[in-house]
């Protein structure tokens, strides 16, 4: 079907009933993806590694939230509890609102998860009136008193338009004839549902008032983004709560996204006097974003990977774009159901318990996949002649070799991780952290490239071989912790012959009792170290290493520090036996998701540039052969929009509206074939009037132009440039 309009190629014609039919998650999946043959399977694999990663945030969310959370759930409980005391200090606190300023830092996208929990644990422990509100939809202080209301009662509530109203509210008095009315039905409507509580079921016994008034469960108003209400509206509401606070047990969770002392910018002493105010710190977003790379990224149980450039990309719109770590996981899911969408092979990644297809399992099509992968082919020319014959012509024998190599990946990943955690151990402790404070700084550095051919790395191994016993000693058993966590027969052996030096330095302290009459053997057992963190000067540091280094040419070695040469020499071996890149894995193209272009394109998107490629090329679009054009112009028969847009980009920065719209209606008619040469070429006429106002009106909408006063028939023009 054809159309004139301007937004032609953008409608949608509904088929009949019969031939409507339904998409589904899994028919996008599969549509267009490479090697459809086991693209179901994929899809499965796919959607349960998803949803494994959002269960398992949730979960490790609320675990990272749950000391803050059991503190407001703690504060809540007590807030109507402070009535029942006699004393003053008990009085005036009761006078006032209790308030819990939640500060969530700036990492706003992760605040409604916070919220969701916080309200969900509110409700099934402490009491079931809770009402969450946003700046967003509180613009007005009748607004805000709707939406509470609404809340709480799970009614819907009418507010009149009285236009008294609106002007009292944009004075500086705060409203109270309005809304006094409202929060006393509140009340009525919080006393009627006490009462139904209190009276229980026929037979109870009944409490006591005074077990009955100490009982009664608080309304919890939760305001998710503080800095974004008007403090005009926020100012009001709690003169008017304060009111009510002897009839009505109200308390108040602030969401603040910057820092406390926001309250007392937003609201007068005399309004934040009525409050009783308690902060709480959540966890910061850059400790959460470390704790999940920790979880489901440093992990051999999670089989999906993501490669250097990928990671960076997904830390760089972190660190500076958002500090999401819910944007960050999303990303992570994008990167997955991308890798599953283009990597035929990715069903062989998963563990076994996860695995649907098996290496024997696999086509003749797929085969030929793996004899493609760069990792494979760089495996075949290390072997000898007949073997390479085998794997490029024997399709059982292929399937015997991938079965191997994919079970000698895993055991790669089994013990990279390990040893990772293991020298970020040693190299963190150190002065200046040569390889970074954070173990994603590392991990980042041995994903690029051999992490000991690292200059920082060179420095690490040398300032390791001058610690002290004592720290030294430190060390070496946090990483048997961590090699003890690990079911692997390499790591098990490292264990071992790390207990065994562990057990050495042990046997150095009776060796040194027994020589401690002799003054020059107590310097053999202390370090250099403690001089160097000290000092800070870069100079200075190397200079006194060049010392050392040369005053340990000229004297002999004590049994301490040839032992300890040893034990870094182990970890250094430990290093450069499985913390090879993962690219020189062969098979790693199967785990590993490596194009960032495509993970920046959709988690960085350009909307503006996006729709200037269309307005200036709309045949890539709408793919009409008609829109075609070599010089880079735009065709007479495209959209009004590109039309109009295309003459804007040749006006200066006021546009004469008549002379826009005659300039458009010149084009318009060449494009309908009309004679040049005919007197009623390019006249205006009310269809094209309205479609010129109408591709006006879309350009000043998307922030092209946009409305002046120094001239009443001109508008501005917003961009720079031509095409």
């Amino acid at each position: 079907m054809s159309t004139s309009s301007v937004s032609k190629g953008c409608f949608v014609f509904k088929p009949s009933a019969k031939k409507k039919k339904q998409l589904s998650l899994e028919d996008h999946f599969t549509d267009g993806c490479e090697g459809a043959e086991n693209s179901e399977v994929r899809f499965k694999l796919c959607q349960l590694l998803w949803e494994r990663i959002k269960t398992d945030t949730e979960v490790l969310q609320d675990e990272l939230n749950r000391k803050v959370l059991d503190s407001l759930l703690d504060l809540t409980r007590k807030c109507s509890s402070t009535r029942q005391h006699s004393d003053w200090a008990s009085k005036m606190r009761a006078s006032e609102i209790p308030t819990a300023a939640l500060v969530l830092g700036v990492n706003v996208p992760d605040h409604d998860m916070t919220f969701q929990s916080l309200s969900e644990q509110l409700q099934q422990s402490v009491t079931p009136h809770v009402a969450s509100v946003q700046a967003k939809e509180c613009g007005t202080l009748k607004h805000l008193m709707k939406r509470v209301l609404e809340k709480l009662t799970g009614t819907d509530v009418a507010v009149d338009d009285d236009e008294e109203e609106e002007e009292a509210e944009q004075t500086s008095a705060p409203l109270l004839k309005g809304t006094h009315c409202s929060l006393g039905t509140l009340c009525d409507w919080y006393n009627t549902k006490r009462k139904k509580s209190s009276s229980g079921t026929p037979g109870k016994k009944r409490s006591s008032p005074a077990k009955d008034e100490q009982q009664q469960p608080p309304v919890v108003i939760i305001f998710k983004d503080l800095e974004a209400f008007n403090p005009r509206v926020l100012q009001s509401f709690i003169l008017i709560c304060s009111l009510y606070i002897e009839r009505l047990p109200l308390m108040f969770i602030f969401g603040i996204a910057t820092s406390p002392s926001t309250i007392q910018h937003m609201l007068p002493h005399s309004v934040s006097s009525l409050l009783c105010i308690e902060l709480f710190q959540s966890l910061s977003c850059t400790q959460h974003l470390a704790t999940v790379i920790d979880k489901f990224i440093l992990t051999h149980q999670f089989p999906f990977k993501l490669n250097g450039k990928v990671m960076q990309v997904l830390i760089s719109i972190f660190l500076y774009h958002d500090f999401s770590v819910r944007n960050f996981i999303k990303g992570v899911q994008l990167a997955l159901l991308e890798h599953f969408h283009s990597q035929p092979l990715s069903v062989l990644c998963c563990a076994k318990k996860e695995a649907l297809l098996n290496v024997t399992q696999l086509s003749v099509r797929d085969l030929e996949r793996i004899r493609q992968l760069p990792s494979f082919k760089r495996y075949v020319e290390r072997q000898e002649t007949e073997e390479q014959v085998r794997l490029l012509k024997d399709d059982g024998y292929l399937k015997d070799v991938c079965q191997r190599l994919i079970k000698d990946l895993r055991k790669y990943h089994k013990n990279y991780y390990p040893v990772l955690r293991c020298l970020h151990t040693l190299a963190s402790s150190l002065p200046r952290y040569p390889l970074g404070k954070q173990i994603r700084e590392l991990h980042l550095i041995c994903l690029e490239k051999n992490v000991w051919e690292n200059e920082d790395y060179q420095s690490a191994m040398k300032l390791l071989k001058m610690l002290a016993k004592e720290e030294l000693v430190m060390l070496l058993q946090r990483c048997a912790e961590i090699l003890q966590q690990v079911k692997s027969k390499k790591m098990k052996n490292a264990l071992n012959q790390l207990e065994e030096m562990l057990v050495k330095f042990k046997q150095l302290d009776t060796a040194k009792a027994a020589v401690e009459s002799v003054p020059d053997v107590e310097e053999s057992f202390t370090s250099p170290v403690k001089n160097l963190q000290k000092k800070t000067d870069l100079f200075q540091l190397q200079k006194t290493l060049l010392e050392l280094n040369e005053s340990r040419r000229s004297k002999k070695l004590s049994p301490f520090e040839v032992l300890r040469n040893e034990a870094i020499d182990f970890i250094d071996g430990l290093v450069k036996s499985h913390l090879s890149p993962p690219e020189s894995q062969t098979l790693n193209e199967v785990c590993y998701y490596s194009s960032s272009a495509t993970v920046r394109r959709h988690l960085n998107a350009t909307p503006r540039t996006s729709i200037q490629a269309a307005l200036n090329t709309p045949y890539y679009y709408i793919q009409n052969d008609s829109l075609k054009t070599e010089d880079g112009s735009v065709s007479n028969a495209a959209p009004d929009i590109c039309i109009a847009y295309k003459l804007h980009l040749e006006c200066g920065r006021l546009i004469n509206l008549f002379d826009w719209l005659e300039a458009y209606a010149t084009v318009v008619s060449g494009a309908e074939g009309n004679d040049p040469d005919s007197e009623d070429f390019g006249k205006v006429d009310q269809v094209k009037h309205a479609r010129f106002i109408q591709a006006v009106s879309e350009l000043e909408f998307l922030g092209f132009i946009k409305s002046t006063k120094q001239k009443t028939d001109h508008v501005a023009r917003l961009t720079w440039g031509g095409c």
